[in-house]
């Protein structure tokens, strides 16, 4: 297993094309969504990539925001899952944000139904259920107390 992290403009035109077609395969095919999925914050994106054999098996990206650190698009291709990836992925995904941006608040939108996967890392619920793209979801924080030791 091999974690690569890069800007969008370090990326070939090859891992480009593979990161987009794995998030349009999970986020508008399998969950039935459509949406722009493509947008103006990838240009500026942090990509994290879980790779196996220099072949995609998860990825997320990390996004630098006025009010802290942001990260989604988190996704395990649907061949990976079952293997533990996802775990991987968020481990090194916080550990680049500690890394690079140091102190920063960290924030996501979770699906509701991964509330508990996220608390395992410390994330804490900040908003109540809300619906984005007709899907639960939850504003978190991380408590960074409870990860960052």
């Amino acid at each position: 297993m091999n974690i690569d992290v890069k800007q969008t403009d370090e990326l070939s035109a090859r891992e480009v094309i593979e990161i987009m077609e794995a998030r349009t395969a999970v986020f508008v095919v399998e969950q039935e969504c459509p949406y722009q999925e493509v947008d103006a914050d990838d240009y500026e994106a942090l990509h994290v990539r879980l790779l196996k054999e220099d072949q995609l098996q998860a990825y997320a990206r990390i996004l630098v925001m006025q009010d802290g650190i942001h990260f989604g698009r988190v996704l395990v291709k649907q061949e990976a899952r079952g293997n533990g990836y996802a775990q991987e992925l968020i481990k090194a995904v916080l550990e680049t944000i500690q890394a690079r941006f140091p102190g920063q608040p960290v924030m996501i939108q979770a699906q509701a139904y991964l509330l508990d996967f996220y608390a395992s890392f410390g994330f804490e619920a900040i908003s109540d259920e809300y619906l984005e793209d007709n899907i639960p979801h939850v504003d978190m924080k991380l408590n960074s107390m409870n990860y960052f030791r």
